[in-house]
């Protein structure tokens, strides 16, 4: 699969829910194609913008789209790795703020 197919693919599938992809394609291709090398790394798509454990349980939290998704979305506009964002994110209606980590520490691998 190439990074261009997982867009058209996970868009189809997150825009009904409300989620949208950054329209700053140079990220999102970015980020897509590191989702596309940790499925082959871990065996899944893990979070790019996080480390994982390679540890599918330890790292279920993590697993794009990610459990802290919609509270980023719902609070910040965006996601932690700005992948997944609002439309009033992308039109600059509202400020691109930074999105703080929600994972707790103790999930951290180190």
């Amino acid at each position: 699969m190439t990074a261009q197919e997982l867009y058209e693919m996970l868009k189809k599938v997150q825009e009904p829910k409300g989620f949208y992809f950054n329209q700053d394609m140079e990220r999102t291709m970015g980020l897509m194609e590191a989702l596309l090398v940790n499925k082959e790394r871990y065996g899944y798509m893990c979070c790019p913008c996080r480390l994982a454990s390679g540890d599918r349980e330890k790292d279920a939290d993590i697993i794009c789209p990610c459990v802290y998704r919609e509270p980023d979305v719902a609070q910040y506009g965006s996601c932690f790795c700005n992948l997944y964002v609002t439309p009033a994110w992308n039109q600059g209606d509202i400020a691109h703020d930074y999105v703080p980590e929600r994972r707790p520490p103790e999930k951290f691998p180190y």
